[in-house]
């Protein structure tokens, strides 16, 4: 081996955990993926080539892969406590004050989120990572350094050689917790009841590759022996940690009055759903270790820190009925009909009840009195039903045996919690994937929602996506509210959808498992549609993150002869079936030196000219990271009409702010 390929390898490693760093932990990306991908999959092919080059800090041992038997035990030499609780600012109050006569002076105490998931210990000796734990009961816990390696803002490698414990919590952000929920629904399993319960099946799957996809982050909080470090209080530590390349969640406040106490907990009370992450209160710590260290734990918790729950957003209301729904993939899903309350801002008056057996163990009835909140801030769910509230002639639920669409009889499969319509010509079915196929982000045919995929089938104008393209101004004219404009509209936004690129197609076509993403790797890499429907599984797998259950699901596909005819009407017809799409390289160079590349944008109030889907879409293309809530990391805000709290916030942190004009100069298309 030449010395060149070692310097290669090191390299390369130090580009990726720097760009690793930079995304998952300091949230403020300095290269597009592709750019991330590229260096990867060439460290990859080095480390296959030259395998006495890996090493357990190597960015390629992310990916999971290892299947583990089960999990050892790790006793911890320091107790992982827990955290006394209080509800109200007076038990809190009360806290402080008692707190403060034992030591007998004034304390300054550090303020944190009480980040709502699973408490983890992280082991680094000479700054390598080589175990990670669970709290388990606080003596002992569960070995799961495995799957922590699978979690991008766990750092593999400190910045300094040294021996440290650290202990923090890990948790699923809101979005991966929903898109997760979304995924298990269409395949007929179980979904989570919230983020915390997501991320703690997440770390306990024996399978590493599948915690690799769950999108699991940390905040790490606690040093392990601080004095060792020349460290003397909590908010010392927090940047310690920060220092060491650990992320560290950035709320955190110094303060000393109870007043000052108040206004943290108001501010994150009101401000939470705006979070990325769910948060179920706050800490309040004795700042100074010498205080922490004076005044000691009991045998469960520590006597100079306590957590301030917030109490729950939660409303009853009344079950009116339940609707059946079939989705694309033949899915029938319950829904709650309630009569409308109003949680975290919002007017909430329909929550999904998942499958027969939720809906079965909760024993919600027709007339029921329920209560309800929101599981991570984002989803409103039934918690429980109030029994003494029940009418007296109340009965079980029946669930039903046949389609509500076309009354085929409903299956299970494969022991899947959901029932299934499989009946390949069920109006709902043929419907849902229709609609799916029109979608933005698939084949883009403004215009032609639900409604109006309705009229066409309940008119028996098409049968099959085919059938759009072969749609005439005569037969639009028929459908309810259509005049000479919406036809002539609707057939434009058709004819246009025949030059998409080949990704849209494939994600349009519904193939199970095959997101936006997967398509667009797939149209990359193949090209035409011919290639990839004479791909085998093994073709398919070779390319970077696609695994074989894409590749199993694509295969199978392309083998069914219904499938063929498809095909062949729409190449009939004049719809693209090649990849048009500029590729990785193409992007990069494009890009250059794009002064959005890299910067962290807020989108807030309303847009004229453009959707919002549309317009994080053009930021994301010019390399720009798109998130929620106004914080110190913004680096710009895109405000249009009607802008509130988030441009009070912008203005406050002095952050950049542009209007829609200025906003669409700045993103012409890529």
């Amino acid at each position: 081996m030449e010395p060149k390929v070692l310097e290669e390898v090191q390299a390369i490693r130090a580009e990726l955990n720097k760009w690793s760093h930079e995304y998952y932990v300091l949230d403020r990306p300095t290269v597009e993926d592709h750019v991330y991908d590229e260096k990867y999959r060439r460290l990859v092919e080095l480390e296959k080539q030259y395998p006495e080059l890996v090493t357990a800090d190597s960015p390629t041992k992310r990916v999971g892969g290892q299947i583990l038997s089960g999990f050892e035990k790790v006793e911890h030499e320091i107790p992982m406590l827990s955290l006394g609780d209080v509800f109200s600012k007076e038990e809190l109050a009360d806290f402080k004050e008692k707190l403060e006569e034992n030591v007998g002076e004034e304390l300054v105490y550090n303020c944190e989120l009480k980040i709502d998931g699973l408490a983890i210990s992280l082991v680094y000796e000479k700054g390598i990572f080589v175990k990670g734990s669970t709290r388990g009961n606080g003596t002992i816990g569960e070995d799961i350094t495995e799957n922590l390696k699978t979690i991008k803002a766990i750092p593999l490698r400190l910045s300094e050689p040294i021996d440290v414990e650290v202990r923090g919590e890990c948790y699923m952000p809101k979005e991966a917790f929903l898109k997760l929920n979304e995924t298990k629904e269409e395949q007929g399993q179980t979904v989570f009841a919230n983020p915390r319960n997501a991320a703690a099946g997440s770390l306990r799957q024996l399978d590493t590759r599948q915690t690799a996809k769950r999108n699991l982050s940390v905040f790490m909080y606690y040093l392990i022996e601080p004095e060792k470090y020349g460290v003397k209080t909590q908010s010392e530590a927090l940047a310690k940690l920060q220092s060491w390349g650990f992320k560290v969640n950035q709320e955190a406040k110094r303060v000393t009055k109870m007043a000052e106490i108040d206004q943290y907990i108001d501010k994150y009370q009101q401000t939470r759903a705006e979070l990325a992450y769910e948060i179920d209160g706050i800490v309040i710590k004795a700042d100074s270790f010498a205080i922490q260290a004076k005044v000691g734990n009991t045998v469960k918790v520590p006597r100079w820190a306590i957590a301030y729950k917030f109490p729950p957003d939660e409303q009853e209301t009344i079950v009116r009925e339940i609707e059946w729904t079939v989705g694309r993939t033949g899915v029938v899903t319950p829904t709650a009909v309630m009569d409308p309350v109003e949680l975290a801002g919002t007017m909430v008056a329909r929550a999904s009840l998942h499958n027969p057996d939720y809906l079965l163990q909760k024993d919600i009835r027709l007339g029921d009195t329920v209560k309800l909140h929101k599981a991570g801030d984002i989803i409103p769910e039934i918690s429980e039903v109030v029994l003494a509230k029940r009418p007296k002639d109340s009965i079980s639920y029946e669930i039903p045996t046949n389609c509500p669409e076309c009354g085929a009889k409903l299956v299970h499969l494969d022991e899947e919690v959901a029932l299934r319509c499989i009946n390949p010509q069920c109006p709902a079915l043929l419907k849902e994937s229709l609609t799916h196929f029109a979608s933005r982000n698939a084949m883009n045919i403004d215009g032609l929602g639900p409604r109006i995929i309705e009229q066409l089938f309940d008119k028996h104008l098409i049968k099959d996506a085919a059938g759009l393209y072969n749609l005439t101004f005569d037969e639009l004219l028929t459908l309810d509210k259509f005049k000479e404009k919406s036809a002539n509209n609707l057939l434009n936004a058709i004819a246009k959808s025949k030059q998409n690129s080949l990704e849209r197609l494939l994600f349009g076509l519904g193939i199970r498992h095959v997101g936006a993403k997967a398509a667009r790797l797939l149209a990359e890499h193949f090209k035409t549609i011919d290639n990839l429907k004479q791909a085998d599984v093994a073709e398919i797998v070779a390319i970077d993150s696609l695994g074989e259950t894409i590749a199993d699901a694509v295969v199978t596909y392309f083998k069914n002869e219904q499938v063929d005819v498809l095909l062949t009407e729409l190449a009939q017809a004049g719809v693209n079936l090649e990849f048009l799409g500029k590729t990785s390289e193409e992007i990069a160079q494009k890009m250059g030196d794009d002064p959005l590349n890299g910067l962290t944008v807020v989108l807030t109030g309303k847009l004229d000219k453009i959707k919002r889907a549309d317009a994080k879409k053009r930021l994301e293309a010019h390399g720009a990271k798109v998130t929620g809530s106004v914080s110190k990391k913004t680096d710009l805000l895109v405000a249009g009409h009607d802008a509130g709290s988030k441009l009070t916030k912008a203005q406050e942190l002095g952050i950049k702010i542009i209007d829609e004009e200025e906003f669409l100069k700045q993103t012409e298309e890529i």
